[in-house]
């Protein structure tokens, strides 16, 4: 309920800023790409799977920023990225897919999903030519690709295509921080961190009968706006 409430609140907010007229796509749209190393964690939230290592992995695509005021402090951040994922869960007796139930196994889940950010941007202007910001706000995921090595006490299997198994829809909480600084006449760098943390189970549980299993990330974001 708090999570839901959180991105009520927001929505609200980002409603409120468009009704108030404050959003010209027209004159205040700045474009940009980024390219983010991640750390990503599948969290499982059940006995009987556990989580031996995180993932490492990589997000990139474009940013799109909608400014709502004439000095660029607020903005709509928004774009779109494709985002590797993953993380190696152990898996007991009796749970994970079909035929591997019947022992011990674990997954090295490698996940691919297109996402959506949205999120309410706010920065600092004034003399200094880095500018401090900050975001909060949600995202939208949806899988693309999901394979996972499976490794049983008896056999390995590799590259077991699972996206069937995986939700198509992964949504969750983002909050984001860093600096903005100009590179010329046009080019603005940008460096940060942001987390990610998802509120949807990834497994589709009639699937794995594993309770829930979180997406997290944490991301070194790394772009340039044109």
């Amino acid at each position: 309920m708090k999570q839901l409430l959180l991105l009520g609140v927001f929505c609200g907010i980002v409603t409120t800023s468009v009704a108030q007229g404050r959003f010209d796509v027209k004159q205040s749209v700045r474009l940009g790409f980024k390219i983010d190393p991640t750390i990503t964690i599948l969290n499982p939230q059940e006995a009987g799977v556990n989580r031996n290592s995180a993932k490492l992995g990589v997000s990139y695509g474009l940013m799109v920023d909608f400014l709502l005021d004439p000095e660029g402090r607020y903005a709509i951040a928004s774009g779109l990225q494709i985002s590797t994922a993953g993380s190696k869960l152990k898996y007991d007796a009796g749970k994970g897919l079909g035929n591997f139930r019947q022992q011990p196994a674990e997954y090295n889940m490698k996940l691919q999903h297109i996402e959506i950010p949205l999120s309410i941007k706010l920065k600092t202007v004034g003399g200094s030519d880095i500018a401090y910001w900050g975001q909060f706000g949600t995202y939208f995921g949806f899988p693309i690709r999901a394979r996972a090595d499976v490794v049983t006490m008896s056999q390995t299997f590799d590259r077991q295509h699972i996206l069937k198994d995986i939700n198509r829809i992964n949504i969750g909480m983002l909050i984001g921080a860093g600096i903005e600084y100009p590179l010329g006449e046009s080019l603005t760098g940008l460096v940060g961190i942001s987390f990610q943390n998802g509120f949807i189970d990834v497994t589709r549980n009639s699937k794995w009968d594993d309770g829930r299993v979180n997406l997290n990330s944490f991301a070194l974001k790394l772009g340039v706006y044109f």
